[in-house]
């Protein structure tokens, strides 16, 4: 699925339902907020297994959550289930939601739930149940002929769910383990109103026409290949558009004070063991051996980092310390996760790290925030903050988790800008500052985060001289802003739809020969355009004026001079825009001179 959350509708009414929590306990909730979306779409994934049991019965139920945007179920069908069995299954599902049946809630001992799926006959749901504490008290959600063992909640009726669509099927492993079975995952969607399901449906088709896959190829950006799964190649243009985000990363990142380091992409397995990397992130790292040392090809810089503030004393004075590196990182993502350059396996990290003193947290954390915010307006992004806090598999003391979170509190409220809480959902080390972007269509992509960290600074024993001349230990900000440059390069091209702005299009201007009798005079043109520093093509093909415009247009260049008899004469030029309405393209002739300008100020 993509990485990606949609904004499910813009119209401002609120969907209001009552939800069975697992106490028997009603309450209501709003379809807007993320709580009211898990429980619709969860009771969703359940009409979904109810209407498979009823078409095929010997089907077996392994889980259906809700996620991110919908829901999915996995089944075991025991034949060859594809996309052609899904309308009857849809169909099946309207039939349910016509029942108008209401939910109920009851509990069992561990003994009896084991008792239930043994003779249900469902594997999967058994060995999850069995895997329980002893004297586990375990709670079933029934609809109709329908019950699931299943923590809740969900709505209290299914007729609440008003549009219901069946989108995919995919293969998916047992618990996602490749050396469990293959099972059948069907994706779907639902709302509570089905002009919803229409905005949505209508989004989907936007952004399958501003996949960036499909446009990386046919603008000669990029390309993933068989010989490398997750692993992007660059073409020139696509380079030219990367480069551009580099230089300008580059640029601000000068300004605002930050030195650039490079760390090595390969090193030994002690110092991920003293990071906390190996016993937190070992299987999405990468291993290797080297003169029989074990070593990591880094999945993130900031242990290097590390060593490069370890490599000599530091005082007071000094700080804060910010480091930027554009570092290349390599994760072992599955195969069914990578999704061309928002999912790979190779990428290049926005990465800078912040020493500072306690007394400089909050203005750290708030300069970074009007750095993200810079960027952000510049590409016309609007965007959402979440806090994300403690999770389960972390490292540090309560205090320290405490002071870290309430700091990052403290710098958003005194920005005075709105955020989310998402609990559970920090980093391992420390919580962090998610910034959501917004595009062009309504989806929302996480980019930016700033990660605040008492505890790497203290596995790795950094100290600076403090004004009373004593050792202190700095703390630490972990922030990137594009986030992954290739990921936010994916971004653009799907928020632009390849319509890049000028300043970042890999090809700014186009020129175009009527005929070769012109040839050498668009090669002065294309002298000029070097000399100021734009980027042009020539081309200079045997093809009639018309071919050359139509795929001026298809490779999406902001502008196209056209050279003829007259523009010669004149030494004038006749420009095309590509942004403009159909009628109003022509720009007409004008001093080359006049059209730099024009070209730089757009």
């Amino acid at each position: 699925m993509l990485l990606q959350r949609l904004i499910i509708y813009s119209r401002k009414e609120q969907h209001i339902m009552k939800v069975l929590q697992r106490d028997g306990q009603v309450m209501e909730v709003s379809f807007d907020d993320n709580d009211g979306k898990k429980a619709f779409w969860h009771t969703s994934a359940h009409v979904l297994a109810q209407a498979v049991k009823r078409l095929y019965p010997q089907a077996k139920c392994a889980i259906g959550p809700a996620i991110e945007n919908g829901f999915y179920y996995d089944f075991d069908f025991g034949f060859s289930f594809n996309e052609d069995n899904l309308g009857a299954i849809e169909d099946e599902m309207r039939r349910i939601i016509k029942e108008s049946l209401s939910l109920q809630v009851y509990e069992m001992s561990k003994k009896d739930a084991i008792s239930y799926m043994e003779k249900a006959d469902e594997p999967f749901k058994l060995e999850m149940i069995r895997e329980l504490p002893e004297g586990e008290v375990i709670s079933f959600y029934k609809q109709g002929d329908y019950a699931e063992f299943c923590a809740g909640p969900h709505i209290v009726n299914v007729s609440h769910i008003k549009a219901v669509k069946l989108l995919s099927v995919a293969g998916a492993y047992w618990r996602g383990d490749e050396h469990n079975k293959m099972l059948t995952r069907i994706y779907g969607i639902s709302f509570p109103k089905a002009s919803l399901m229409d905005d949505h449906l209508h989004q989907l088709e936007e952004a399958k026409a501003r996949d960036h896959r499909v446009l990386g190829k046919e603008l000669e950006l990029f390309a993933l290949m068989d010989e490398g799964p997750g692993l992007p190649f660059y073409f020139p243009k696509g380079l030219v558009l990367k480069n551009l985000l580099i230089d300008y990363w580059r640029k601000i990142h000068v300004r605002e004070g930050y030195q650039e380091i490079s760390t090595p992409i390969m090193l030994t397995k002690a110092l991920w063991e003293k990071s906390g990397h190996w016993d937190h992130y070992r299987d999405n790292m990468y291993v290797t051996s080297v003169d029989d040392m074990d070593y990591a090809i880094k999945p993130m810089n900031c242990p290097g980092g590390m060593l490069v503030y370890k490599s000599k004393p530091h005082s007071y004075r000094e700080f804060p310390i910010r480091c930027g590196e554009l570092g290349i990182v390599h994760r072992a993502e599955k195969s069914g996760t990578l999704h061309g350059l928002m999912r790979a396996r190779c990428f290049t990290q926005d990465d800078a790290h912040i020493f500072m003193r306690e007394d400089q947290v909050l203005s750290e954390i708030q300069g970074v925030m009007r750095l993200i915010d810079e960027v952000y307006s510049k590409f016309g992004f609007p965007y959402e903050i979440e806090l994300s806090t403690r999770p389960e598999n972390s490292i540090g003391s309560d205090e320290d988790w405490q002071l870290a979170t309430e700091s990052l509190k403290a710098a958003v409220e005194g920005m005075g800008k709105p955020y989310k809480i998402n609990e559970g959902d920090g980093a391992f080390y420390g919580p962090k500052l998610d910034f959501h972007v917004k595009d062009s269509i309504g989806r929302t992509w996480q980019c930016g985060t700033i990660q605040l960290d008492f505890q790497l600074p203290q596995r790795f024993d950094l100290e600076y001289i403090g004004e009373d001349g004593k050792e202190h230990r700095p703390i630490m900000l972990h922030r990137v802003v594009f986030g992954s440059i290739d990921r936010f390069m994916g971004i653009l091209i799907e928020h632009y739809a390849g319509k890049f702005p000028v300043w970042l299009s890999p090809v700014q201007v186009k020129v175009l020969p009527v005929s070769d009798k012109y040839l050498d005079y668009a090669k002065e043109i294309m002298a000029k355009l070097y000399e100021e520093g734009i980027r042009a093509e020539l081309d200079d093909r045997d093809e009639k004026l018309g071919f050359k415009i139509r795929e001026a247009r298809m490779q999406k260049v902001p502008y196209m001079i056209i050279v003829g008899e007259k523009e010669k004469d004149n030494r004038l030029v006749s420009v095309r825009q590509r942004d403009a309405e159909q009628d109003k393209q022509e720009i007409g002739e004008m001093d080359m001179a006049d059209f730099i300008d024009l070209l730089k100020r757009s």
